[in-house]
């Protein structure tokens, strides 16, 4: 039996592998990559990497083993065809016989154009009849905290949510979650909605960063129309824009805050608060 990371070398992916070293042998953990000279790290500790590719589904043949379990990280290639991408380690998985199949998936009350992919990936999960179990991942404070540079250069948070809030919490948080459910028992046919503990509204988190970093920064909500421009003026592809407007409509109408308590009862403590995660980031 092992248990099987897609995506390890992601942003999440690498923090499940890290946790997962905590709890298991190093040897019961396999990393799938599409590049193994990024593994090699976590192969050095003794982690089993995989070279495989969702756009290659002959590459998928055989990687799983029966009695696995499978940690589905949702791709972030928006114009490749993301469901059918899952499909593939879906099918695979299925063929193989694992014992759960866990996915990385977004929050049920997200209405939002980015929410899509994740609805029909829950789809084809559940139609497979494999034990299952849906993470329905909040958003991060990444998301923000790793592109302060503008905020801090214009001392201005600019977002299209107007006074809507957002239950973040940090990949570790997410990954602590995931680990969780891998590595305990009872978790199949579930689903958890998961987000930090205390929700926050982007006045909040301007005042959060003015108050360590010592400069006066100011939240301004624009409309969804002026935030795509602002984004594809920055260099972001205009479907990708349109997706994060979406969201911020989403974050304004209340649908990012998550009041299960699921993300911190996974992970046997709270999450992390934003405090924490604006401290993080200005260290870098």
């Amino acid at each position: 039996m092992s248990i099987v990371v897609t995506g390890a070398t992601g942003h999440l992916g690498r923090h499940v592998v890290e946790q997962l070293l905590e709890k298991v042998p190093a040897e019961q953990i396999t990393a799938v990559v599409r590049d193994e000279q990024k593994a090699a790290d976590f192969a050095a500790r003794g982690v089993r990497p995989a070279v495989a590719d969702y756009n290659a589904p002959e590459t998928f043949d055989g990687l799983f083993t029966a009695g696995d379990k499978v940690l589905l990280i949702s791709g972030n290639e928006f114009d490749k065809g993301r469901v059918g991408q899952h499909r593939v380690v879906i099918d695979a998985a299925k063929a193989a016989g694992v014992a759960l199949l866990a996915y990385t998936s977004a929050p049920g009350g997200l209405t939002a154009a980015l929410a899509d992919d994740h609805r029909a990936t829950e789809e084809v999960l559940l139609a497979s009849g494999l034990p299952y179990a849906l993470l329905r991942n909040g958003w991060y404070f990444e998301n923000y905290t790793e592109n302060l540079a503008p905020v801090l250069e214009h001392s201005a948070v600019v977002q299209a949510a107007g006074d809507g809030r957002i239950s973040a919490a940090s990949r570790a948080d997410y990954a602590a979650a995931a680990v969780a459910v891998l590595t305990g028992e009872g978790h199949e046919n579930k689903t958890y909605e998961l987000g930090g503990d205390e929700a926050f509204g982007f006045a909040q988190y301007a005042a959060e960063l003015s108050r360590q970093t010592g400069k006066e920064i100011a939240y301004t909500s624009v409309s969804a129309e002026a935030y795509t421009g602002i984004l594809t003026g920055a260099g972001l592809p205009g479907p990708l824009a349109a997706i994060l407007a979406g969201v911020d409509a989403s974050i304004e109408k209340g649908e990012l805050v998550v009041s299960s308590g699921d993300l911190s009862r996974l992970a046997g403590r709270p999450t992390t608060p934003l405090a924490e995660a604006v401290a993080a980031a200005l260290k870098g």
